[in-house]
């Protein structure tokens, strides 16, 4: 069992293979995304994937 996990929205999926595992999660974020779209909540989900954390890669 592989488990995938994005932090910036706190969403977990799992899969058989690590291939499966991304599919999953990949249909999580979406299914997240698609309920997000209430008034407020899209603008917190931006924020997150724009502030980069202390363990974030890059310059």
């Amino acid at each position: 069992m592989y488990v995938s996990h994005c932090q910036e929205l706190e969403v977990a999926s799992c899969g058989d293979t690590p291939g499966e595992a991304l599919e999953n999660i990949r249909e999580a974020i979406e299914l997240y995304l698609e309920n997000a779209r209430e008034p407020g909540m899209l603008q917190d989900i931006k924020l997150a994937l724009t502030v980069k954390g202390p363990d974030a890669a890059g310059p």
